[in-house]
């Protein structure tokens, strides 16, 4: 697609990437393609993001292959964000580039990691996946000849950051994340404001893919069964209308018609509602529309009273099941065992890691230090985290 022929098809509160605030580093743009469709080249050819793949969602890599993971998750809500950008006349490329982006500082373990991080950096500015997608964004991927990070738009950063919301004003007794803090000196990423649109799309593309993924990985696991989640307000009519119109339809086949048509439900649902207050509140661009006190893209009341029910089984039957909790307990076990290892004893940290320490004064700078613990540990896949442990506190293992 052309610059002018995309120019033609943006809604006027589309983010242009004609009208893009550039990038903080400054460098000629390519004749091919827009600026975002850049944005979401550089973070498709990334280390972190090829990292996804071991990464866990809910069930650690080695449970089976048929789980999602970081990764596949990553690409469905791409999938959801660029249909829905499409019809709404949004600017696809950023939509796709935010969503791939959006769970790039994930730990290995999941949310499970994530808590026993953010306990073990409690006295040095704590740690948060989003944070840390910053980091990696900005600072970690080490690519390129002429800047650190990716050095992608301003309309790309701010949508990763601010994907669910504003982050200002801060709460009583709340601090901004350390490196969002930070970078708010070099770059005004607008805490304040609601994100562009095609933020606001990813992040409910978000939602829609891992209510209904989790739905089937569940199943797949034997966490709940279909006669369970058949009893809830949102699933139950999908399954009986598959029942009805195939009533010999195999289990298998049974999930996977009524997954397809619950994402097909809410992103009609989402698409409804998200012209609904288009209509209503006009922004002629999309400044207007960030300075917006609600956000534009959303589900509809009914739509939102239907999850809440989906939302409360899957963290009661899937996320707290004992079963998960168990892993979980272990992996927050290995991260913790790490983090601790690695303050305590940071020459046995890899000899590139000991050397970026020492050049920033981590030698000296227990803060420093943690931060880069925090960024190795981070970085990891399940698999090499798993691998790490090992290494270190099985007398057996080879280093």
């Amino acid at each position: 697609m052309t610059a002018d022929t995309l120019q033609a098809r943006l809604a006027p509160h589309a983010c242009n990437p004609a009208q893009t605030r550039g990038r903080l580093v400054a460098e000629p743009e390519s004749p091919s393609r827009s600026c975002h469709q850049r944005d979401r080249d550089r973070i498709v050819h990334s280390g972190a993001f090829r990292k996804l793949k071991y990464k866990t969602q809910v069930f650690v890599y080695h449970e089976g292959d048929y789980y999602r993971t970081r990764l596949t998750h990553s690409l469905e809500v791409a999938q959801i964000a660029r249909s829905i950008s499409r019809a709404l006349g949004l600017n696809e490329d950023l939509a796709e580039a935010v969503a791939l982006a959006h769970d790039l500082g994930h730990t290995p373990f999941g949310h499970a990691g994530e808590d026993a991080l953010h306990a073990c950096m409690a006295q040095h500015g704590g740690f948060s996946h989003n944070d840390q997608a910053l980091r990696i964004l900005t600072q970690l991927e080490r690519r390129y000849a002429d800047f650190d990070g990716l050095n992608l738009t301003w309309e790309a950063l701010e949508g990763v950051v601010k994907h669910n919301g504003p982050l200002l004003p801060l709460k009583e007794g709340e601090a901004l994340p350390v490196t969002i803090a930070a970078f708010r000196d070099a770059w005004d990423l607008e805490l304040h404001t609601n994100p562009g649109i095609e933020a606001q799309v990813a992040a409910l593309a978000d939602d829609i893919a891992y209510n209904n993924h989790d739905i089937d990985d569940g199943l797949r696991a034997g966490l709940f069964t279909v006669e369970e989640v058949a009893e809830l307000p949102l699933v139950g009519p999908v399954i009986r209308q598959v029942c009805d119109r195939y009533p010999n339809l195999e289990r298998p086949r049974l999930i996977h018609e009524t997954i397809r048509r619950m994402i097909d439900a809410m992103v009609s649902d989402l698409m409804a509602e998200t012209r609904r207050r288009l209509a209503e509140h006009k922004p002629g661009s999309a400044a207007e529309l960030r300075a917006l006190p609600l956000p534009m893209v959303s589900f509809s009341a009914a739509m939102e009273e239907a999850q809440r029910p989906l939302r409360a089984f899957l963290r009661r039957r899937m996320y707290r099941h004992y079963r998960v909790n168990r892993e979980m307990s272990k992996c927050k076990r290995v991260v913790t065992a790490l983090f601790e290892l690695f303050m305590n004893e940071p020459d046995t940290l890899p000899t590139q890691w000991q050397e970026e320490i020492r050049a920033k004064g981590g030698g000296e700078d227990r803060a420093v230090l943690a931060r880069s613990v925090a960024d190795y540990i981070a970085g990891m896949t399940d698999r090499y985290a798993l691998a790490e442990y090992g290494r270190l506190f099985d007398m057996d293992a080879k280093t």
